[in-house]
């Protein structure tokens, strides 16, 4: 009887399940049937060692006991609820001794709950947390946070605060003077779009500091104390009001090394050692003797650090390369954009598994595990034009996936979801992973789409896989990208945005690393010491990646799709130049 109208809990005790995930419009209004509270049988699973129950905005409390009852829970997501701290605190109430992830992003929190060191919390004891390794605070509406925490979780890797009303950073997280040192393995801190108005020397304090974002504050100035973090490698700082302008421009430009030694330095004007160097280098460059002013140099130097990306127009391209959308798609996977990018290199190194795990990291982000959109990457000189992007039946439609032999679409589809059901049942999961929930798109349709090119070859089977055919290699240099989805055609454009900016930024970091060999490439005068030859190599940091816009038309040749057109890729237009 406790488990009336829960399914999934009888299902749960019955297979002695370790995981468990319930989210969803029906979950919601059980709960808010139940009065907002869990239903009682949950806690009747002492095996659960992941719990993830979000998106109810009914749900306000968790229930006496809940911590007593799951001892083995390593995972707890309870993000987009409206759980309290005293709705949490009951639940929250006893040690979750095993507990590593907690995730609390998105419940209205205006304080934490006692547990987490919040008010009324038990003075001394054991850590009520004591293996927690990253807790989501992120979209709450925290003002300020006590040095509670650090007792209640001493082994804290990740804290992610973005999206709350933050004032000061460390500010009450650290405990004052206390003997041992708190948080001694926190190297993750996220505080972006809070309402930051002091980053505190005190943050030098985290030892194992690696990764700060405190980015969209109303930051004024940045401590000295930052280039004392032994382990700091990566800092965003952008979208703050930075009273100094260097730095503000460094900021949005440069590597976090070189903002730590300008603040190490004490800023411009201040320090002597930074004006001693200053002489120094100024002395260089006279005995140089450079025909042009430095400042016209330091000036094309910045615009070097900057990503570059030119437009190709259509009309400038004569032979363009066009997509012809069929009408089935609409039913199927209607919306697709397309475009052409020229000048990668994805020779050096470790560049193409770089490439290729960026866009594994997209599927996974914007893409909502390729629910939302899919990417595929294709290498131009493999591609017979003009394309057609169609649909097949399950049994007629073939490709030769990346790694695979030729297989018909269906064949291929059990394939894929018996090889996910296995591996859902060694990890003894209750749902197929994120990795395989894409494969339950297609589900009932009875035509999958696929991009056909000249010579009737499928080079691409959204959002499954894309073709052998058309692999990027090592020596490719230009890429066909499409972006598809059944959502929107502004999601397509959104991930397209992003996947040009991802890959001009490899693009850079490629170009860097391979001529860091031959000499000091740190040449940008903002960044970091000056260079004095610049003619040698600045210039092939700026060769820009060309992008070529692609049309997709319908049978009839009416434009459906230009991309990119005068208003795309302007939501990365901070981090990317583009010439059009």
């Amino acid at each position: 009887a406790m488990a009336a109208g829960w399914p999934e809990l009888e299902a749960a005790a019955r297979e002695r399940r370790r995981e468990l995930a319930l989210a969803g419009p029906a979950v919601a209004e059980r709960v808010a049937a139940g009065g907002g509270r869990l239903p009682a049988a949950l806690l009747a699973l002492p095996l659960l060692q992941s719990l993830e129950l979000s998106g109810c905005a009914a749900l306000r409390e968790l229930g006496p006991g809940l911590a007593a009852a799951l001892p083995a829970l390593h995972t707890l997501v309870l993000s987009g609820n409206a759980l309290g701290p005293a709705g949490l605190g009951a639940g929250l109430g006893g040690p979750l001794p095993a507990l590593r992830l907690l995730d609390l992003s998105g419940n209205g929190l205006e304080a934490l709950p006692a547990a987490l060191g919040g008010p009324g919390e038990a003075p001394g004891g054991a850590p009520a947390f004591p293996q927690l390794r990253s807790l989501n605070l992120s979209g709450n509406r925290l003002r300020e946070l006590g040095p509670g925490l650090a007792r209640a979780a001493p082994q804290l890797q990740a804290l992610l605060l973005s999206g709350n009303r933050l004032r000061a950073l460390p500010g009450g997280l650290l405990p004052p003077a206390a003997a041992a040192g708190p948080f001694p393995l926190l190297s993750r801190l996220e505080a972006a779009d809070n309402e930051l108005e002091e980053l505190g020397a005190d943050i030098a304090a985290l030892p194992a500091l690696k990764s700060l974002d405190v980015a969209n504050n109303q930051l004024r100035e940045l401590p000295a104390a930052l280039a004392d973090c032994p382990r700091l490698k990566e800092a965003n700082f952008r979208g703050n009001q930075l009273k100094d302008k260097r730095l503000e421009k460094m900021v949005n430009g440069c590597q976090t090394k070189a903002i730590l030694e300008y603040l190490r330095a004490g800023g411009r004007g201040k320090g002597k050692a930074e004006n001693a160097r200053e002489e120094a280098r100024k002395k260089k460059r006279e005995k140089q003797q450079k025909k042009d002013g430095g400042d016209a140099e330091q000036d094309e130097l910045e615009e070097a650090s900057k990503l570059l990306v030119k437009v190709l127009h259509v009309s400038e391209n004569p032979a363009p390369l066009v997509v012809k959308a069929s009408p089935g798609v609409k039913d199927v996977r209607p919306f697709i954009v397309c475009c052409v990018l020229k000048g990668v290199n994805l020779k050096p190194g470790n560049a193409l598994k770089r490439f290729l795990t960026t866009q594994t990291k997209l599927h996974e982000d914007i893409c909502e595990k390729r629910t939302a959109a899919t990417i595929a990457t294709h290498d131009l000189q493999l591609i017979k034009s003009p394309l057609i992007y169609d649909v097949r039946p399950p049994e007629e439609l073939k490709i030769t996936p990346l790694g695979r032999k030729e297989i018909k679409a269906k064949d291929l589809l059990r394939q894929l979801q018996l090889e996910a059901e296995e591996q859902r049942k060694q990890k003894k999961r209750q749902n197929v992973s994120g990795l395989h929930r894409y494969l339950q798109l297609l589900d009932g349709k009875d035509n999958y789409p696929c991009l056909v090119d000249a010579e009737g070859a499928v080079i691409s089977f959204p959002p499954i896989t894309n073709s052998e055919k058309t692999k990027v290699r090592k020596d490719t240099q230009d890429l066909f990208l499409e972006v598809t989805s059944d959502t929107s055609l502004q999601i397509c454009k959104d991930v397209m945005d992003t996947l040009i900016l991802k890959i001009a930024e490899l693009n850079r970091s490629t170009l860097e690393n391979k001529e860091d060999s031959g000499s000091d490439n740190e040449s940008d005068a903002l960044c970091g010491p000056v260079n004095l030859n610049p003619r040698q190599n600045a210039q092939p940091m700026n060769v820009p990646l060309a992008v070529e816009q692609v049309r997709v038309v319908d049978t009839d040749g009416n434009l459906k799709v230009l991309y990119p057109s005068k208003t795309d890729l302007t939501t990365v237009s901070s981090l990317l130049t583009v010439i059009r």
